[in-house]
């Protein structure tokens, strides 16, 4: 998943899309300057084949009024030639009339004449391993067809150097486009810094932190200034309504309990003195009575976590011997259904806590266990230590807890199961407050369950 999210971050999509972009761009200017340079090359040659066509025929004539015709042709071909222009007559019937002094001698060039689909227009050609600028036309004297003549240029030093040229184009393109990728990198990595801050300031917030956040981005952008005051402005809003929800509920719940402790009273005394109620009046004020102290317990519930919440929690910390106080606590829990096992080791183990506060933790552990336990088999209270903390495990056999709901069972309100725990009764507090007290007192609580395998609790406490 880590790596699924570098592939799918603003950094990478930013750096590769404008790297892709540049070298797009880079792409395309080394292409246009290519073909510019071809274009050049070829045209420049063509222009000198053009003047060599136009010139010959008038070479050809001024020398034949001095020379035979055959003569003067020779002599226009050697006037004009050179180790690079390579030039030839041929008869209507296809023999040699006359040609450049490299061809007769069998030199580079040789095996042109034996071409016979030559253009009438300069084109470049491949001939053995080697770049020839072809053309050939009617050879017209005094207006007479003496055949055809022929041009071959050799390009292949100018045609050698323009690859060399596009090589060393292209090296410094791949070098330029590397370096360029690494300083658009550098430069959008520096850019996303602050949001990479913003990020981390906003990674770890609670609602214990709301209120403490301090989008502070010195050297930002101003749209990321601006997105970090928009975030600093909702922070602070959410913390006023969490501390309005939290002051709302420690309100309501103190405000109800009084009234809802006093008619839970009355209801116990009638019934403890209603010697002429009927069954149906007795069992209709025995569920009053039990949803009232439900709900008293629901509201204390509620309390408890609203002054945890406000530091208003207090803890009478002293020694406690853990050995004596599950002993104690394997004393107390004989009105549950099923049997509470407690194993001790040999050794003394002591912690610093507050021993009320460990005795509701140990019992809501206990009458959670209850709750959700089929097996007759006993729930199992394991006391044990290493160098520096003890360790506490409630042990049951019961229906367990699916591994998705482990991370939320010690939210406030959760329910593995909404419909069994509404029929077992619970406010969905208990465990809630187990895992705020445990922490209070500077320990640590974590579950390892499976369906239909049970549930274990392990407490760790500091030893003292």
């Amino acid at each position: 998943m880590k790596q699924l999210s570098h592939l799918t971050s603003l950094r990478l999509r930013l750096t590769v899309g404008i790297a892709a972009m540049s070298i797009l761009g880079l792409s395309g200017v080394v292409l246009w300057i290519s073909w510019q340079m071809q274009s050049i090359l070829v045209v420049t040659h063509k222009n000198n084949t053009r003047y060599i066509v136009g010139r010959f025929p008038s070479d050809v004539e001024i020398y034949s009024d001095m020379v035979s015709l055959e003569e003067g042709t020779q002599k226009a071909i050697d006037n004009l030639s050179n180790p690079q222009t390579l030039l030839w007559v041929k008869t209507p019937q296809g023999e040699i009339f006359a040609q450049s002094q490299a061809l007769q001698m069998g030199m580079t060039g040789s095996n042109l004449v034996s071409l016979t689909d030559i253009p009438p227009q300069p084109e470049l050609q491949k001939v053995n391993n080697r770049y020839w600028l072809l053309c050939s036309t009617k050879l017209v004297v005094k207006g007479v067809t003496l055949g055809n003549f022929y041009i071959a240029q050799d390009i292949t030093k100018d045609q050698m150097m323009f690859w060399g040229v596009m090589r060393s184009l292209l090296i410094i393109s791949v070098m330029a486009t590397i370096l360029m990728t690494i300083a658009i990198a550098w430069y959008i990595q520096t850019s996303l810094t602050p949001l990479k801050r913003m990020s981390q300031m906003t990674k770890d917030i609670d609602p214990e932190t709301l209120g403490k956040v301090q989008l502070e981005l010195e050297n930002a952008p101003s749209e990321v200034k601006e997105l970090a005051g928009t975030l600093q402005t909702t922070l602070t809003r959410l913390a006023h309504a969490w501390d309005n929800q939290r002051q709302l509920v420690s309100n309501v719940s103190h405000e109800l309990r009084t009234p809802l402790t006093v008619v839970s009273g009355y209801l116990q005394s009638t019934l403890r003195r209603g010697n002429n109620l009927t069954d149906l009046q007795r069992e209709a004020l025995e569920t009053a009575s039990s949803e009232a102290d439900r709900t008293v317990q629901l509201l204390q519930d509620l309390l408890d976590l609203a002054r945890a919440e406000h530091g208003g929690m207090y803890f009478n910390l002293e020694t406690i011997v853990l050995n004596e106080l599950l002993t104690e606590i394997e004393g107390m829990v004989h009105q549950y259904p099923l049997p509470v096992t407690v194993s001790l080791p040999t050794q003394v183990i002591k912690v610093k806590g507050d021993k009320n506060r460990l005795k509701q933790v140990f019992l809501n552990l206990i009458d959670n266990a209850v709750k959700y336990s089929h097996s007759p088999e006993p729930i199992i209270l394991k006391l044990s230590h290493n160098k520096q903390q003890a360790k506490i495990e409630v042990c049951d056999r019961g229906v367990g807890i699916p591994l998705a709901d482990q991370t939320r069972i010690f939210e406030r309100f959760y329910r593995v199961d909404e419909a069994r725990s509404r029929n077992i009764g619970g406010t969905g507090l208990g465990l809630s407050i187990v895992k705020t007290l445990v922490e209070g007192m500077g320990g640590t609580i974590h579950v390892i369950s499976g369906p239909h395998q049970g549930t274990t609790f392990t407490i760790l406490l500091p030893l003292f």
